[in-house]
Protein backbone atom coordinates (compact mmCIF):
# COMPACT_ATOMS: atom_id res chain seq x y z
CA UNK A 1 0.00 0.00 0.00
CA UNK A 2 1.31 3.59 -0.58
CA UNK A 3 0.14 7.42 0.36
CA UNK A 4 0.36 10.63 -1.89
CA UNK A 5 -0.63 14.09 -0.61
CA UNK A 6 -1.85 16.73 -3.18
CA UNK A 7 -0.58 19.68 -1.30
CA UNK A 8 -2.95 22.87 -2.69
CA UNK A 9 -2.27 26.60 -2.01
CA UNK A 10 -4.02 29.34 -2.10
CA UNK A 11 -4.25 29.95 -5.49
CA UNK A 12 -5.77 26.46 -6.37
CA UNK A 13 -2.24 25.00 -7.69
CA UNK A 14 -1.10 21.80 -6.60
CA UNK A 15 2.79 20.81 -5.51
CA UNK A 16 4.36 18.45 -8.03
CA UNK A 17 7.96 16.65 -7.54
CA UNK A 18 10.12 15.14 -10.20
CA UNK A 19 11.20 12.26 -9.17
CA UNK A 20 15.02 11.07 -9.15
CA UNK A 21 14.09 7.37 -9.48
CA UNK A 22 11.98 7.98 -13.18
CA UNK A 23 12.26 11.38 -14.07
CA UNK A 24 8.00 11.51 -13.43
CA UNK A 25 5.59 14.35 -12.08
CA UNK A 26 3.55 13.39 -9.69
CA UNK A 27 2.11 14.13 -6.54
CA UNK A 28 4.90 13.31 -3.24
CA UNK A 29 4.10 9.83 -1.09
CA UNK A 30 5.45 6.14 -1.46
CA UNK A 31 5.18 2.72 0.42
CA UNK A 32 3.95 1.91 4.13
CA UNK A 33 6.77 1.04 6.22
CA UNK A 34 5.79 -1.57 8.78
CA UNK A 35 4.33 -0.76 11.90
CA UNK A 36 3.73 2.31 10.58
CA UNK A 37 -0.13 4.31 10.40
CA UNK A 38 -1.31 5.51 7.09
CA UNK A 39 -1.34 9.57 8.76
CA UNK A 40 2.17 8.64 9.59
CA UNK A 41 3.30 8.02 6.10
CA UNK A 42 1.72 10.51 4.73
CA UNK A 43 3.42 12.77 6.11
CA UNK A 44 6.33 11.14 6.47
CA UNK A 45 6.69 10.75 2.59
CA UNK A 46 5.28 14.45 2.10
CA UNK A 47 8.29 15.95 4.51
CA UNK A 48 10.96 13.62 3.02
CA UNK A 49 10.13 14.73 -0.25
CA UNK A 50 9.29 18.21 -0.09
CA UNK A 51 10.40 19.62 3.04
CA UNK A 52 6.87 20.43 4.24
CA UNK A 53 4.99 19.37 7.21
CA UNK A 54 1.00 18.81 6.58
CA UNK A 55 -1.53 18.99 9.13
CA UNK A 56 -3.53 16.19 10.20
CA UNK A 57 -5.87 14.31 9.36
CA UNK A 58 -5.92 15.26 5.68
CA UNK A 59 -8.54 14.48 3.16
CA UNK A 60 -8.97 11.54 1.52
CA UNK A 61 -9.84 12.23 -2.00
CA UNK A 62 -9.39 8.82 -3.76
CA UNK A 63 -8.15 5.18 -4.21
CA UNK A 64 -6.34 3.63 -7.50
CA UNK A 65 -5.01 0.66 -8.05
CA UNK A 66 -2.02 0.03 -10.18
CA UNK A 67 -2.91 -3.53 -11.83
CA UNK A 68 -0.17 -4.78 -13.18
CA UNK A 69 1.97 -3.45 -10.09
CA UNK A 70 -0.65 -4.44 -7.68
CA UNK A 71 -0.16 -1.80 -5.67
CA UNK A 72 -3.11 0.38 -3.83
CA UNK A 73 -2.73 3.84 -3.34
CA UNK A 74 -4.24 6.25 -0.68
CA UNK A 75 -4.18 9.69 -2.14
CA UNK A 76 -5.28 12.74 0.37
CA UNK A 77 -5.73 16.76 -0.57
CA UNK A 78 -3.27 18.52 2.33
CA UNK A 79 -2.77 21.11 4.05
CA UNK A 80 0.94 22.69 4.52
CA UNK A 81 1.58 23.96 8.11
CA UNK A 82 5.42 24.30 7.87
CA UNK A 83 8.56 24.18 5.70
CA UNK A 84 9.37 25.08 2.40
CA UNK A 85 9.15 23.42 -1.02
CA UNK A 86 12.60 21.85 -1.53
CA UNK A 87 14.59 19.21 -3.25
CA UNK A 88 15.76 16.10 -1.34
CA UNK A 89 17.15 12.17 -1.99
CA UNK A 90 14.15 10.75 -4.00
CA UNK A 91 13.51 14.92 -5.29
CA UNK A 92 14.72 16.35 -8.28
CA UNK A 93 12.50 19.47 -8.77
CA UNK A 94 9.67 20.93 -7.44
CA UNK A 95 6.76 22.85 -9.20
CA UNK A 96 3.19 24.54 -8.24
CA UNK A 97 1.22 23.35 -10.96
CA UNK A 98 -2.03 24.05 -12.16
CA UNK A 99 -4.98 21.89 -13.62
CA UNK A 100 -3.39 22.14 -17.18
CA UNK A 101 0.21 21.64 -16.02
CA UNK A 102 -0.88 18.50 -13.88
CA UNK A 103 -2.31 17.00 -17.54
CA UNK A 104 0.84 18.23 -19.55
CA UNK A 105 3.66 17.08 -17.23
CA UNK A 106 2.05 13.72 -15.33
CA UNK A 107 1.01 10.72 -16.76
CA UNK A 108 -2.73 10.13 -16.75
CA UNK A 109 -2.29 7.22 -14.08
CA UNK A 110 -1.41 10.16 -11.60
CA UNK A 111 -2.42 13.46 -13.42
CA UNK A 112 -6.10 12.06 -12.27
CA UNK A 113 -5.05 11.78 -8.59
CA UNK A 114 -3.87 15.16 -8.42
CA UNK A 115 -7.02 16.44 -10.03
CA UNK A 116 -8.95 14.50 -8.22
CA UNK A 117 -7.53 15.95 -4.77
CA UNK A 118 -7.96 19.41 -6.70
CA UNK A 119 -11.80 18.76 -6.81
CA UNK A 120 -12.03 16.94 -3.61
CA UNK A 121 -15.52 15.73 -4.10
CA UNK A 122 -17.37 13.37 -2.48
CA UNK A 123 -17.50 10.38 -2.32
CA UNK A 124 -13.61 9.96 -2.62
CA UNK A 125 -12.67 8.55 -6.10
CA UNK A 126 -11.92 5.02 -6.85
CA UNK A 127 -9.58 3.98 -10.20
CA UNK A 128 -7.71 1.68 -11.57
CA UNK A 129 -4.77 2.13 -13.75
CA UNK A 130 -1.53 0.01 -15.76
CA UNK A 131 0.85 2.18 -14.39
CA UNK A 132 0.46 4.85 -17.20
CA UNK A 133 -2.91 5.06 -18.34
CA UNK A 134 -6.48 4.63 -16.78
CA UNK A 135 -8.37 1.08 -17.31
Amino acid sequence: MSVAGVIVDDRGQALLIKRRDNGHWEPPGGVLEPGETIPEALQREVLEETGIKIALPATLTGVYKNMTGLIVSLVFRCEAIDGTPTTGDETYALRWATREDVTELADEAYAVRVLDALDAAAPPAVRAHDGVKLV
